[in-house]
């Protein structure tokens, strides 16, 4: 014979109790599916407002603590391109990374990092230098330029305007290098010939071959100088 069941437990089995004024069936005594589905929701919002708002204020004093706090670093003062930068630096920052990183200077490129390609020329004090061979503190009261400053008043300078007459670059990631390194040449004691600029231009690597170019270019310039 098949167990009967307790009415009291037929009650409340909510599969055979009727349906509430909305026409949802009631879930668990007094609650239908709808009121049930609402007071979770709204204790889930809650939840997780509880939870941003308390980690809001330990979040935000500890990212502006890792943005203010460089480890090791002290004060530095770089004249570049004729303005003055005082930035805090870790000693061991190379001119190439306080150019780029620091200072938001991107012309001057991060070929090598070995000092091998020449990308990365500046001058200082008149004189071409691998910046990223070199300290940033180690400059400080030189006279820095970067292509950045090396057009003046609105102009080009000469080895610019040339580089683009004689199509001097190609992908144009070693030609900033190569016009810091040419423009310094001018003033070098070097042979007229163009074996002698090549010799000379001969620490700035063009991976795309541009070499004649680059030389007529800083030939056309030497003449007209």
């Amino acid at each position: 014979m098949p167990k009967q069941r307790d009415p009291e437990v037929l009650d409340q089995n909510p599969l055979d109790q009727k349906k509430d004024e909305n026409g949802e069936q009631p879930l668990f005594g007094r609650f239908s599916r709808r009121s049930f589905l609402s007071q979770l929701g709204a204790a889930s919002i809650a939840a997780t407002t509880t939870t941003l708002a308390h980690a809001a204020p330990t979040q935000a004093p500890a990212e502006a603590a890792t943005e203010k706090a460089v480890p090791g670093a002290v004060p530095i003062t770089l004249k570049i391109n004729g303005q003055t930068h005082k930035v805090m630096l870790e000693p061991r920052v190379t001119l190439l990374d306080a150019l780029r990183e620091q200072l938001q200077m991107p012309g001057t490129k991060k070929g090598c990092d070995h000092g091998q390609c020449g990308a990365c020329t500046v001058h200082v004090n008149g004189r071409r230098v691998n910046s990223c061979l070199s300290f940033a503190i180690m400059h400080q009261g030189d006279e820095i330029t970067t292509i950045e400053g090396l057009a003046q008043n609105g102009e080009l300078h000469p080895v610019q305007a040339a580089f683009i007459e004689h199509d001097g670059f190609q992908c144009g990631y070693c030609t900033p290098g190569q016009i810091m390194s040419a423009s310094a040449l001018l003033k070098e004691p070097i042979g007229k010939e163009d074996a002698d600029v090549r010799e000379a231009m001969a620490g700035n690597i063009c991976r795309c071959g541009a070499y004649t170019n680059i030389v007529a270019a800083v030939q056309q310039v030497r003449r007209t100088a």
